[in-house]
């Protein structure tokens, strides 16, 4: 072979080997960095203000990510909005695994109402679902209706006479309220109120018939005291929560809903596998420890674990069925008036 070629053939093959070792250097040490995640402290964004259910479940994990995370995570209260403030905040963040948040079903609610910085289902990155409560529909216990079925039959004979009462214009229990009117082909008319509380307080004072809530826990004093009852609950099954294990779902009552409000954790869009993978399965070890589930039981409060997949089908689920009740109910017309 003459000379002058084998310098070149030389040259190649050495700039290929050189190639081939940086490469799997480079893998190598990526590698390296990826097991070292998180190798700081979390920033957990809660887009409520402090004190409420959402805040209070970040807290008890703040409690347990030293132990499954090897890192403490760091609560920032991020309120209002309507939760947007938070979100654009979580959603606007860098990918790197440092800044995740507690998110609900507003993230698929507020981009119905209008326009939003980031279009939220699709700018996050479902991580887990942690709890769920059930969509409760109650009245005064001095209301005849035993059941939905009588109820039904009720509003159908007086159309437009119930009111029922919820948490605000656009929240989960107004849509919930408007799912359920729609599900039963009846009138009811609904009216808003700045918390659950004060919407019991307006049922108890006998100013509206009905209330929808998403925490359980502000009825159970009245279910205990015979002033409230409770005439189903929004769940694929039967509620494990004490005090509601008797109460029959929608769907037994021939009323096909099922939605609940589960509180979750989600990062920006476009973490790394192995940062998604390491926060989700430290997640899943904080929920399944005991004194975690033990907390939620003293709370009422019940677990609902979900993986990325399962938890990412979920939103696909139930943004599809929230796109649906919006636009037949008018709701974001409501919201688009009481902003002007």
């Amino acid at each position: 072979m003459n000379g002058n070629r084998i310098v070149p053939i030389l040259t190649i093959i050495f700039l290929s080997v050189a190639i081939m070792t940086g490469g799997c250097t480079m893998g190598a040490k990526e590698s390296v960095v990826s097991e070292k995640y998180p190798a700081k402290p979390i920033t957990m964004i809660v887009p409520f203000a402090a004190g409420g259910s959402t805040d209070m479940l970040a807290r008890v994990l703040e409690g347990f990510a030293q132990k499954y995370l090897g890192q403490p995570l760091i609560v920032v209260n991020i309120p209002g909005g309507a939760c947007t403030i938070g979100m654009n905040e979580l959603a606007g963040a860098s990918p790197d695994g440092y800044t995740i948040g507690m998110v609900g079903p507003s993230l698929m609610l507020q981009p119905l109402y209008g326009q939003t910085r980031y279009h939220y289902p699709t700018a996050l990155e479902p991580l887990v679902n942690v709890i769920a409560f059930p969509t409760v529909l109650a009245t005064s216990s001095e209301k005849p209706w035993k059941d939905l079925r009588e109820l039904i039959s009720y509003a159908k004979q007086h159309p437009g006479e119930i009111k029922f009462a919820h948490g605000g214009l656009g929240t989960g229990t107004h849509v919930a309220g408007e799912m359920f009117a729609q599900e039963a082909g009846i009138q009811i008319a609904q009216v808003p109120f700045r918390s659950e509380a004060e919407s019991l307080a307006a049922l108890l004072g006998g100013h509206v018939q009905l209330i929808c809530v998403s925490n359980p826990a502000v009825l159970t004093d009245h279910i205990k005291n015979g002033t409230v009852r409770i005439l189903g609950v929004a769940e694929a099954s039967r509620s494990t929560i004490p005090g509601f294990e008797n109460v029959p779902t929608f769907k037994e009552q021939g009323i096909n809903i099922s939605f609940n409000f589960w509180n979750g954790i989600a990062a920006p869009k476009g973490l790394a596998a192995g940062e998604k993978n390491r926060l989700a399965e430290g997640f899943r070890k904080m929920i399944e420890d005991p004194e975690f589930k033990k907390n939620m039981e003293e709370w009422g409060i019940s677990i609902q674990y979900m993986g990325p997949e399962e938890f990412s089908a979920r939103w696909i689920e139930d943004n599809a069925k929230l796109t649906k009740t919006i636009k037949e109910t008018g709701i974001a017309e409501l919201i688009a008036a009481q902003k002007k």
